[in-house]
């Protein structure tokens, strides 16, 4: 069982292993995550860095931040602890080089919810892994499977890099738009990806957004202006309509909390009204169990192309393929992940 997971020591039991010193590139909310879990483990944190061009002499968590070539000057050795997203070409290759320089490791702490991805958190979930892994369609989503896991074990970037696809692939190749598409988007940022299918569909015949954070829907507002037949709903989506928690970030990383103003929230089926749909994509920050939830009419009905974020919860990677499936058999399963450090843009595409 779980033959496709090769790593079997988690990056934190590296680290705690390790007598170099350990520095952590990058500040912020990933930071402060990691953070947290190297003082779980007995991690010792040697210090702080950033790229040099970012170093002005400030502090972070009371520690002087130094910069890389500060430290490559007095250390010959060192662990990087990489802390921060990297979402665009240049910034992915300078990290991969700096991986051939230094042992480098990212490791995997949630957007959403608590605990950490380990072995042991795999043992635990064996059979449900193992279900996904069989009832993956192709090879290749069983190869991303399997990476973005063994990736989250360990922290190493190379599982990363060899299992990046651009999506482009995934509209030529699995999302495959027609004229006359009804396209939901749910967690639709300031509009990139509503742009982004009106460009691969522009036959489409009505694109519906949903956005809860107010200054992100005013982005989206402003960048859908001049499109036609587009309707735009300032709300989250959940299972039911009803108000919840909200922490407004103006940014990605708005998302449902246990504390903040309420908001209202609507659930798919109600803004469908019984009424058809054929793609749908999630990326709602950790509530994608809940919009499936909401959605269950419509995707048993209508079997919507479905376009879902696997990356925000631990759990994310094996419950929403076998939500899926239980709301609708009939639809065969697909991974694809774009460039990214850590597995962000992990999705999960569903089609009949």
């Amino acid at each position: 069982m779980l033959d496709f997971i090769k790593e079997k020591k988690d990056c934190w039991e590296f680290l705690a292993s390790s007598d170099i010193p350990i520095f952590i590139y990058g500040m912020g909310d990933g930071a402060i995550k990691i953070m947290s879990a190297m003082k779980k483990y007995g991690i010792a944190v040697s210090g702080f860095f950033a790229s040099d061009e970012f170093v002005r002499g400030h502090y972070f968590e009371q520690h002087k931040v130094h910069s890389l070539s500060e430290i490559e000057n007095f250390l010959d050795d060192f662990i990087i602890v990489l802390a921060f997203a990297a979402g665009y070409e240049s910034l992915i290759n300078r990290i991969e080089n700096l991986s051939h320089r230094h042992t480098l490791v990212a490791p995997d702490v949630p957007v959403a919810g608590d605990g950490l991805f380990t072995y042991q958190y795999c043992l635990e979930n064996a059979e449900k892994l193992e279900k996904v892994y069989s009832m993956l369609e192709d090879e290749q989503s069983r190869r991303v499977f399997a990476d973005v896991i063994n990736f989250k074990i360990s922290g190493k970037i190379n599982y990363l890099i060899s299992s990046a696809t651009p999506k482009s692939e995934v509209f030529q190749n699995i999302i495959k738009t027609f004229p006359g598409e009804i396209y939901l988007d749910l967690g639709a940022y300031d509009g990139d990806t509503v742009l982004e299918f009106s460009s691969i569909c522009p036959e489409y015949k009505k694109i519906i957004a949903l956005e809860p954070d107010r200054k992100n829907f005013r982005k989206l507002t402003k960048n859908t202006q001049n499109m036609r037949d587009t309707s735009l709903i300032n709300s989250a989506v959940w299972e039911c309509d009803t108000l919840i928690p909200f922490s407004s970030k103006a940014g990605r990383q708005s998302s449902v909390s246990k504390s903040g103003e309420k908001i209202h929230a609507r659930s798919v089926d109600s803004i469908l009204n019984d009424g058809p749909c054929s793609t749908i994509k999630m990326d709602v920050e950790g509530c994608e169990k809940m919009a499936l939830f909401g959605a269950k009419q419509t995707i048993k009905k209508y079997s919507p192309k479905l376009m879902v974020s696997l990356y925000h919860r631990n759990e994310d990677i094996f419950e929403l393929p076998l939500l899926i499936k239980e709301l609708n058999p009939n639809y065969k399963l697909f991974i694809r992940r774009q460039p990214y450090i850590p597995a962000w843009e992990t999705n999960l595409y569903a089609i009949i």
